[in-house]
C-alpha cells in the first residue's frame, strides 16, 4: 500500500467507525505533513482520495472536514456561462499549495508568477535607496501618503507619454503594488453581491479579491490568441447589471493573449456604451519583445470609464510592492479609498523607484531584458515540442514570461502537479485559473528564469510525467475539488 493510500485509510477508519463526526474539521495539509511526515504531495493524494470516496469535503480558506453529504455525492457545480445566473465562487487551498511549492529555493519555479530576482537591477536600485534615504526628512515622509510621491507621480506620467497616451499627474493614484490598485477599484466600482465581468481563463489573485470583496462574477472567455470574446461580452451586458469589467488586454495571464488595437477600441466603445468601467490591468506591457510600444486600453478612453493600474514589481523593482491606478473620473475616490485601507505604499520605495527611473538607465534594461526573456521563451518552447506529449500546444506571446499549455484531455493537471512536485518541479494547473475548476489538461509555465542545465531537466522530467498515463490519466482522478 502507498503512502498516501495508507493515510486515507487510517483517516477513512476514524470516519467510518464514528470517532471523526460529521462536520469534523481534518488536520489541514501543513500540519498533517509534519504530523505524518510526509509530503505536501502525499497528503493531497491522500485527501483527494478520501474526497472521491465521499468521506471529507473541503471548505475554501477553512480547511477539511469530514463530510455530511452521501459518498459520491457531486462536489461541484457546472461553468458559469453569459446565459447562466452569475454566481458566487470559493478558491481551493490549491492555490496556497501553489504559492507554497514556489517559496522553496529547491524547487524549479515553473510555477512562479514572478521572474527570477537575479534579472534585475537590485545593486542599482540599492543606490537609489541609499541616496533617497540619506535626504529623506518627514516633509518627504508626508509628501507621499495618497495620492503618492510627486516625483513618481511624474516619471509614471512620462511612461505613459512615451507609450503615446496622455495621462495628467493628478490622475496617478501610488498604491501598495498593482493587486491594491485593482482591489481599490473594486471597492470604489462595486458593493457585495454586486456582478463584475472576469475573464475565463483569469488570473488566480482576481479570484481570491473578488471572493473576499463577496462579488458575483460572469466569465468571458479568452481565446489564447484572439483574446476576449466580445459577443459574450455583449450578451452579458445586455442580460446583467453588470457593474465593471477586471479584464487584462496586454499579455493576459494566463494564456499571454493580447488584444489588437482595434479590439481594445471596441472593448472600450463597447463598455463606454453600457457605462460600464474598465479595470485594467496591466502589469506586463513592459515586457514586449517588439520595438512598438504597446498601447493600453486605456489610450481609447474618452469618458474616462477606464481605471489602469500597473505596477513595478514585474518590470523592475518586485519587493517593493510599489504600483499605480490611474483612475479617470474615479480618480478621487479611490484616493480616499486609499487613505481609508492601506492608507500609503512605502515612502523609501516611492523615492527609491522615481530616482531610478529618472536616473538609472530604465529603457536600456527593459531592452536587456526583453532580449534575456524572448530567449528563455525559445528554449521552452523548443522543450515542450521535444518533451511533452505529441498533442501538446503552447502560446507564444509577444511579452509577459508565460506560456498557456494545453496537454492531451486525458492529461489531468492536478495529479500532474503532485507527481512534479515530489520531483521538485512546481508548475501553475489550470483549474486554479477558473471559478469553476475548468481547464483539467492545461498548465501555465513561467520562462522567466534563466535557462540552464537544471530547467533543460526539470522540462524532461516534466514532460515524462505527462507522458505517463499511469500517473497523469484524468479517467483515474477522483472528482474536482470546489473551488
Amino acid at each position: 500500500m502507498k503512502r498516501y493510500e495508507r493515510l486515507a485509510s487510517q483517516i477513512g477508519d476514524l470516519i467510518r467507525c464514528g470517532d471523526l463526526a460529521p462536520g469534523t474539521r481534518i488536520p489541514a495539509v501543513r500540519a498533517a505533513c509534519d504530523a505524518y511526515g510526509v509530503s505536501p504531495s502525499t497528503v493531497f493524494r491522500a485527501y483527494y482520495l478520501l474526497e472521491s470516496q465521499g468521506l471529507i469535503v473541503a471548505r475554501p480558506r477553512s480547511g477539511y472536514f469530514v463530510s455530511t453529504a452521501a459518498p459520491g455525492a457531486p462536489l461541484h457545480g457546472a461553468a458559469s456561462t453569459p446565459n447562466e445566473p452569475s454566481k458566487s465562487i470559493n478558491i481551493s487551498e490549491l492555490v496556497f499549495e501553489v504559492l507554497s511549492s514556489i517559496k522553496d529555493t529547491h524547487t524549479v519555479a515553473f510555477g512562479s508568477a514572478f521572474m527570477s530576482p537575479a534579472v534585475f537591477p537590485m545593486q542599482r536600485l540599492g543606490r537609489s535607496c541609499a541616496s533617497v534615504n540619506r535626504s529623506t526628512d518627514l516633509a518627504r515622509m508626508v509628501a507621499a501618503l495618497p495620492p503618492g510621491d510627486d516625483a513618481l507621480r511624474r516619471q509614471i506620467a512620462l511612461r505613459y507619454l512615451m507609450a503615446g497616451l496622455v495621462v495628467h499627474v493628478d490622475e496617478i493614484i501610488i498604491t501598495s503594488g498593482a493587486l491594491d490598485a485593482l482591489t481599490l477599484s473594486l471597492q470604489v466600482l462595486t458593493r457585495a453581491g454586486d456582478e463584475i465581468a472576469i475573464e475565463k481563463p483569469t488570473f488566480y489573485a482576481a479570484l481570491q479579491a473578488i471572493q473576499r470583496l463577496q462579488l458575483k462574477i460572469v466569465e468571458i472567455p479568452v481565446h489564447p490568441v484572439e483574446g476576449h470574446d466580445m459577443e459574450a461580452l455583449t450578451r452579458a451586458l445586455d442580460r446583467r447589471a453588470i457593474r465593471a469589467c477586471w479584464f487584462m488586454t496586454s499579455f493576459q495571464n494566463p494564456t499571454g493573449a493580447t488584444l489588437s488595437d482595434t479590439k481594445k477600441q471596441a472593448l472600450v466603445e463597447l463598455l463606454a456604451k453600457y457605462e460600464v468601467p474598465l479595470i485594467e490591468d496591466d502589469v506586463y506591457s513592459e515586457l514586449r519583445f517588439g520595438l512598438a510600444p504597446i498601447r493600453p486600453a486605456k489610450f481609447f478612453d474618452r469618458q474616462g470609464l477606464v481605471l489602469h493600474c500597473g505596477s513595478f514589481a514585474k518590470c523592475l523593482a518586485p519587493g517593493y510592492r510599489i504600483g499605480w491606478a490611474a483612475g479617470g473620473r474615479f480618480t478621487e475616490q479611490l484616493e480616499r479609498a486609499k487613505w481609508m485601507t492601506t492608507l500609503s505604499a512605502s515612502a523609501p520605495a516611492q523615492r527609491a523607484i522615481a530616482d531610478y527611473l529618472e536616473h538609472g538607465r530604465y529603457d536600456r534594461f527593459l531592452r536587456k531584458l526583453r532580449r534575456e526573456l524572448a530567449a528563455q521563451q525559445a528554449h521552452m518552447l523548443s522543450a515542450i515540442d521535444r518533451y511533452f506529449p505529441a498533442q501538446s500546444t503552447a502560446t507564444r506571446p509577444d511579452g509577459g514570461y508565460f506560456t498557456w499549455v494545453e496537454l492531451p484531455r486525458h492529461v489531468d493537471s492536478l495529479r500532474l502537479f503532485e507527481a512534479s512536485l515530489e520531483r521538485g518541479i512546481s508548475f501553475a494547473p489550470g483549474p486554479i485559473f477558473s471559478a469553476s475548476g475548468e481547464f483539467r489538461h492545461h498548465i501555465r509555465l513561467n520562462y522567466g528564469y534563466p535557462w540552464t542545465q537544471e530547467t533543460e531537466r526539470a522540462m524532461a522530467t516534466l514532460g515524462a510525467l505527462a507522458r505517463d498515463e499511469s500517473l497523469v490519466s484524468a479517467n483515474l482522478a477522483g472528482p474536482m475539488r470546489p473551488f
